[in-house]
């Protein structure tokens, strides 16, 4: 590993720990993220909070926290795996922000942004996963489980080099679900409801 590949992975980590759900809603005069709705400083939480456009700019920022350093290092040679890391160091940044006390999102959009510099198949793939699954069963949390239980089967179909990153990847999407998980085997998760 190259002091450059060390440097992206550092950097990478840096911006993902830029909470765009907290650095919205405090500009847009919004209650913090983490301390109301879900709890979860992500883009469907501020929609609770603040509706749509903070959510939409919150969603824009979380994935381009993940494609900016992805982006940039495949444009500087580094190589494949390398370029995995460099995505999972944006995710970790999102889950243990450095600047917001370690608590963080749960990184689906970020690890998104990330798919799409080295691998837009894949991650028009992944949205359309999303979306199916939203559309059936209109709840978030649901389409993100089963999109990232699909991603490594992707990846390994469309881009095999990036398989290895991609189950870090979903394996700390899970775990962040852990909540969700639990509500939904109990029936207790919540339906996405639009605002009015």
């Amino acid at each position: 590993m190259t002091a450059l590949t060390l440097l992206m992975i550092l950097s990478a980590y840096l911006l993902g720990s830029i909470s765009s759900a907290v650095v919205i809603c405090r500009l847009w005069g919004l209650p913090d993220p983490r301390k109301e709705g879900s709890g979860n400083p992500g883009a469907t939480n501020v929609y609770r909070v603040g509706g749509k456009i903070p959510a939409l700019l919150t969603l824009w920022f979380d994935v381009l926290k993940g494609m900016v350093p992805v982006w940039g290092s495949y444009f500087l040679g580094i190589e494949p795996f390398f370029l995995g890391l460099i995505a999972v160091a944006a995710c970790l940044g999102h889950i243990f922000p450095l600047y917001f006390h370690f608590r963080g999102g749960k990184a689906v959009a970020t690890a998104l942004g990330a798919m799409f510099p080295v691998a837009w198949e894949m991650a028009l793939l992944l949205i359309a996963t999303w979306l199916l699954v939203f559309r059936v069963s209109r709840v978030s949390s649901l389409a993100a489980l089963v999109t990232v239980c699909l991603a490594p089967f992707y990846a390994y179909w469309i881009k095999p080099q990036y398989t290895v990153p991609v189950i870090m990847i979903s394996l700390l999407i899970l775990w962040r679900h852990q909540a969700n998980i639990l509500r939904l085997s109990s029936g207790e998760e919540k339906a996405f409801k639009r605002r009015r």
